[in-house]
């Protein structure tokens, strides 16, 4: 074989080794792109999955439908007694909390009274933490039906006797919406069927949530929380003990010179604001 043929081959086989490994390496190339190509996708979905499972826990399982006359950002809190009353209390209270039945069975009649007479303004905010804390879910059930005697116009009723009636805090016995119906026979004209339906819907949930949400957010960490025109009063105010007595003289006091509220006065809300404590500033005399 001449020495020109046998270059020949030669370079006939070196472009064929070189064709091999030229196709090998773009075999890997399109195999690395295909598996970076498939990885894309799964990263895409995962962040697209990701987006709308958190867009889902971010709005509430149904509309938040608030209770005739609620008031404040959002419509959280129940008012009671005349809205142009010089002073403001603000309670905030849990239907389970054993502290907070102690302070209505002592404070309630006294509170109804200021309020009767022009001189209150109630602002209560129903909160629902102790299910989370000793399970059950008769906070939030209580917390519904209150929310219900309040389209019914009987807030100040039910509520009253609600706390009179409350059973021991680890019973969970509120969970029970035959019992919150069967206490309102109490309370003349307020059990009916739209009241029943709206205990054993559980209406108010989405708000019941909203209210504890809003909580959550403020620095008050217990119940009873309460405070007169933004001051907290209980238990003591400055270095005097809360008592029934001291409050009709707080309230007094800071209404002096001022004209009393009438007695049916339409409810005011207050100006919008972002949190729980900041929506509880007293209104301007």
């Amino acid at each position: 074989m001449s020495e020109k043929n046998r270059e020949g081959k030669r370079t006939a086989r070196e472009r064929m080794l070189e064709d091999r490994a030229a196709e090998e390496a773009r075999g890997r190339r399109n195999k690395k792109l295909a598996i970076f190509g498939i990885v894309g996708v799964v990263i895409v979905a995962g962040v697209t999955a990701g987006i709308l499972v958190q867009n889902q826990r971010s709005k509430p399982d149904t509309p938040v439908a608030a209770p005739a006359g609620a008031i404040g950002p959002k419509n959280l809190v129940i008012p009671d007694g005349p809205a142009n009353a010089p002073s403001t209390l603000v309670v905030y209270e849990d239907p389970r909390c054993p502290a907070c039945g102690a302070f209505e069975r002592q404070f309630a009649p006294t509170i109804d009274q200021l309020q009767d007479q022009g001189k209150l303004y109630g602002n209560y905010h129903v909160v629902s933490f102790i299910d989370r804390s000793l399970g059950g879910k008769g906070s939030k059930v209580g917390a519904n039906a209150l929310a219900c005697a309040q389209d019914a116009g009987k807030f100040r009723d039910y509520h009253d006797v609600l706390y009179k009636n409350q059973p021991d805090e680890t019973s969970d016995a509120f969970s029970n919406k035959a019992t919150l119906i069967g206490l309102a026979k109490q309370v003349p004209g307020l059990d009916s069927p739209t009241f029943e339906s709206c205990v054993n819907d559980s209406k108010y949930s989405g708000w019941v949530s909203a209210v504890q949400q809003d909580f959550d957010k403020s620095s008050y960490k217990s119940t009873p929380t309460i405070l007169l025109n933004g001051t907290p009063i209980y238990p003591k105010k400055g270095d005097e003990e809360i008592s029934p007595e001291n409050l009709v003289k707080w309230v007094n006091e800071a209404n002096q010179g001022k004209p009393l509220g009438t007695t049916g006065a339409g409810s005011a809300s207050p100006a919008p604001t972002s949190t729980a404590e900041e929506s509880n500033k007293p209104p301007s005399p």
